[in-house]
């Protein structure tokens, strides 16, 4: 098991939950990133005594720079601030840090070389994909998926040989609105849309659920992670999410990972493998669970996993584009500025007009991102 841990994202939901895991192994937290929530990193901080926290506000940085002097921790300020603390001397980072910014601050982590990534980001992958498994590979990291379907899919794998692989099962829950009529999706509001059934998630991933997004950005994820190309990439709406993600293999052998919806199990994982460990979180009992139902979705009803689906194989800067037009889009409408059906319109519409330029290096990659935001908020 590794020793020292770094959290990228430490104050969102998956952060959160991996320095509580962290702290039962006995980890020593060495660097904390956040966007701008110092209280609750000042409170991380006293806690694990890490060597450096960073913000990315400014404002919030030096309220926080305030707060800590009497420990002795160092806090950086800034996108900069944050790819210096990913750079901190440690052996495990845990990239979870939500949307595209968490991009070169995992970049810059890996670029220490060495280390375990664990990560917890989809839209590292999804913009960024071949830069970024490039990047593991020249500088001898080590990539372990947190995402509950992917460490999944990852410990199904080991069943058997990549060339073994027919195909990938990708389960999703549905979302709240599973059985919500097409034509009512229009009127849904932010209040449900929050709501997931089965995960404790944050904002922007929950309404990434509502629409299966999520799914979108987990099949190109995917791609990425296990060299899979999309048509082998089968998404299969379970609600009961207890089947987290399976592998076929070609003697049409079917293995799978189940457990009890919680992200204790894979966050740990994704920290103490090739080792399991005791975990605090609820055992899976069967006869409560009763029956497991598999559907397949409707991507003309949600169309945002239509769209990404379209994508998935594409090497321009479609996928980049539709990252950044969602991000935007679930922002606006979180905001009450959007309806939900316009999430997807969004992000049809950006890609359209832009996702034919490329993206072949990081600069460029986040050239298009911007060049999206801009597209939009020049159009909403």
């Amino acid at each position: 098991m590794r020793k020292n841990l770094t959290v990228l994202g430490s104050t969102g939901s998956i952060g959160t939950q991996t320095l509580d895991v962290a702290e039962r192994l006995g980890l020593k937290v060495t660097a904390l990133t956040a966007g701008r929530n110092y209280k609750l990193l000042e409170e991380q901080a006293r806690r694990f005594r890490p060597a450096v926290v960073a913000l990315a506000d400014e404002t919030s940085a030096k309220e926080l720079r305030l707060r800590l002097s009497d420990i002795g921790t160092k806090v950086l300020s800034g996108e900069e601030g944050v790819i210096e603390a990913a750079r901190e001397e440690t052996d495990t980072v845990v990239s979870a840090i939500v949307g595209i910014s968490g991009l070169r601050p995992t970049m810059a982590a890996i670029e220490e070389g060495g280390r375990r990534i664990a990560l917890a980001n989809k839209e590292t992958l999804v913009c960024a994909g071949h830069l970024f498994t490039e990047a593991i590979r020249n500088n001898g990291c080590e990539l372990i998926p947190v995402d509950s379907e992917h460490s999944a899919i990852f410990q199904s794998l080991m069943a058997g040989k990549h060339g073994e692989v027919k195909r990938i099962l990708l389960t999703a829950s549905g979302g709240p609105f599973r059985k919500t009529p097409k034509e009512e999706l229009r009127y849904v509001t932010k209040e449900k849309a929050l709501k997931h059934p089965n995960w404790t998630m944050g904002a922007k991933i929950t309404i990434d659920s509502a629409t299966m997004m999520n799914k979108g950005l987990e099949i190109i994820e995917a791609m990425h992670l296990f060299s899979v190309p999309a048509e082998k990439i089968q998404v299969v709406v379970h609600p009961e999410s207890i089947v987290h993600s399976a592998v076929e293999f070609c003697d049409n052998a079917v293995i799978a990972q189940l457990g009890t919806p919680d992200m204790r199990i894979p966050i740990q994982l994704s920290l103490t493998y090739p080792d399991r460990t005791y975990n605090p979180a609820s055992e899976l009992d069967l006869f409560k669970v009763g029956t497991l139902t598999f559907e397949r979705p409707d991507p003309e009803k949600f169309k945002c996993l239509g769209i990404a689906e379209r994508v998935a194989g594409r090497s321009d800067a479609a996928p980049t584009v539709m990252n950044a037009a969602n991000e935007a889009a679930v922002a606006l409408f979180l905001e009450d500025k959007i309806g939900f059906a316009d999430i997807a319109e969004t992000v049809e519409l950006a890609v359209s007009e832009l996702g034919e330029k490329t993206a072949g290096s990081v600069a460029e990659v986040l050239e298009r991102d911007r060049e999206t935001r801009e597209l939009l908020s020049k159009r909403i």
